[in-house]
């Protein structure tokens, strides 16, 4: 996987070697002499997707997203930012404002039409569209994980509602409630409050405000007993991995980041000896970056083998990677990185092939640049449940 912007563009400053190099001169001060301030390192970091496939494919283990997210940290400390790190760095937010209000359906049509500020124009500048109703209000109110009390059985799970799930594909929330339950596990959304990873706050270095809002969200959750199911991989990676980063001294973070599953793991730990409905089809698609760097596959490539989906998923990066494809000046790489790997494999897919990406940022890509819907590996399975346990959720 490593690294998709330099396999893009083949220069030495886009490679996590010379990125890592560059840092260092920054740090000694004698070549870069501006410090946090350099003009030259950001503009290397600038094409960094933030894959983290250098994490698990460089030899040292270097994390050139963390590094990145901390440059852009002090880099625009105590200045305006790029309107990009509002918009897109700020999208819990704004999706939750938009779709608290009343009109929102109003609101939303209203900013599918009119372009956005700091987001590329050859995206169309606009808002990824939202959903009808937000994916926790869609469910029942007993399914809320506080009602369980501490008499919850063995079998409880809590489903993490990820903004992306929550507002914008709230159907993958629905399948994968269908499909624990149909393998005998119960299910519930924590309701005490709104919770959120903080991914997009890191991913544009405004890493105090990413703290705010992860304490935030563990005032909200309090005891996490059990095991927290995360639909996207990229929240996932981020509970697991930036969530203790950056609140080493609260011992919350810590419990919370070891309670993260990821659904393929979720099945495969907590109901081992549940079969899956077979769907006997060729899979093609693509592996989320994050997934490949942090949490690993091992659990899904099991799973889709048990449900007859045949395949590899594509490696590489899809070129979206959250905020970075919607960047003004970064389309044409986010494009070139798409077709490395992902959209030829689409292309030569074999036409009954069902399209696999766990990822939301994956699908949209998929969606835009190769004109067709991917799903979550939940959905897949879900539509092979047919009618039984969870149907009507």
């Amino acid at each position: 996987m490593m690294c998709p912007s330099y396999r893009v563009t083949g220069e030495e400053r886009h490679s996590t070697r010379g990125r890592a190099r560059l840092l260092h001169e920054m740090l000694a001060g004698e070549i870069v002499t501006d410090g946090w301030r350099s003009a030259e390192v950001a503009e290397a970091l600038d094409l960094c997707l933030g894959c983290k496939g250098c994490r698990s494919d460089c030899p040292v283990g270097v994390d050139m997203a963390a590094y990145k997210a901390e440059f852009l940290h002090r880099h625009w400390a105590g200045r305006i930012r790029p309107l990009s790190h509002y918009t897109l760095g700020g999208l819990p937010g704004w999706l939750r404002l938009i779709a608290g209000l009343r009109a929102a359906g109003a609101v939303d049509a209203l900013a599918r039409r009119l372009p956005v500020p700091g987001l590329d124009r050859d995206r169309g500048g606009r808002l990824p569209e939202l959903a009808r109703e937000p994916f926790t209000r869609s469910l029942p109110a007993t399914t809320a994980f506080e009602a369980r009390g501490p008499g919850r059985s063995p079998g409880s799970v809590m489903l993490w509602p990820d903004t992306f799930t929550e507002y914008l594909a709230p159907e993958t929330g629905r399948a994968a409630v269908r499909v624990l339950r149909a393998a005998g596990l119960d299910v519930g959304v924590p309701r005490g409050g709104t919770v959120c990873c903080g991914l997009t706050y890191v991913s544009t270095g405004r890493l105090d405000r990413a703290r705010k809002v992860l304490r935030r969200t563990l005032d909200a959750l309090g005891d996490v007993p059990g095991p927290v199911v995360v639909l996207e991989p990229s929240c996932a990676a981020a509970l697991r991995t930036d969530l203790p980063a950056l609140l080493p001294d609260d011992p919350r973070a810590a419990r919370l980041a070891a309670a993260v599953r990821t659904f393929a793991e979720a099945l495969e730990e907590y109901a081992p000896e549940w079969r899956p409905p077979r769907l006997d089809r060729a899979v093609v698609g693509q592996t989320h970056c994050h997934q490949h760097a942090v949490l690993g596959d091992g659990p899904d490539r099991r799973l889709r083998e048990r449900a007859g989906l045949v395949g590899e998923l594509s490696g590489g990066c899809c070129g979206l990677a959250g905020n970075f494809g919607f960047e003004p000046g970064h389309h044409g790489v986010s494009v070139a990185c798409a077709e490395e790997q992902l959209l030829p494999s689409l292309r030569e897919a074999p036409r009954d092939a069902v399209i696999q990406a766990d990822g939301f940022s994956c699908r949209t890509q998929i969606a835009q640049l190769g004109g067709v819907r991917a799903r979550h590996l939940a959905e897949l399975l879900a539509e092979g449940l047919g009618d039984g346990p969870g149907e009507g959720v």
